[in-house]
């Protein structure tokens, strides 16, 4: 079978908080031959991890390259590293997507009312714009 997991299939899979829906998606990623995981899903699962389970930003992480380096698992690899960049060094996972895909799309400026967001982007290399100061 050919899947897309959605968020809640990678909670279970990370938190175990539901022994019953854990079992069911080990042996969904374990049965499935290709496990598509879009970029929402992975924003979704880093928001809800970090903030409703209160995991560490470096355990997430740690998940997430576990995740991403079975050979099942298809990701936009370089929007992934681009958000686990900036998940490691303290910003929001979702932040280094946008700035990737912003820039793959023409975008090369990443602006925000965000005053880290933006600092964690420029001191990665990018070109950055802070509004609102």
């Amino acid at each position: 079978m050919r899947i897309t997991a959605d968020t809640n299939i990678l909670v279970r899979l990370a938190v175990e908080d539901d022994r019953e829906q854990t079992m069911r998606a080990i042996e969904l990623f374990h049965d499935a031959e290709i496990i598509a995981v879009p970029l929402p899903v992975l924003c979704e699962f880093v928001w809800v991890t970090t903030r409703l389970y209160r995991r560490q930003p470096g355990a997430v992480s740690q998940a997430i390259r576990r995740l991403i380096a079975s050979p099942s698992v298809l990701v936009d690899w370089s929007a992934v590293d681009a958000g686990l960049a900036m998940l490691d060094v303290g910003g929001d996972f979702a932040d280094g997507v946008i700035a990737f895909a912003g820039r793959q799309m023409g975008g090369p400026v990443f602006a925000s009312f965000d005053r880290k967001a933006v600092e964690l982007v420029a001191a990665a290399g990018g070109e950055t714009h802070l509004l609102g100061d």
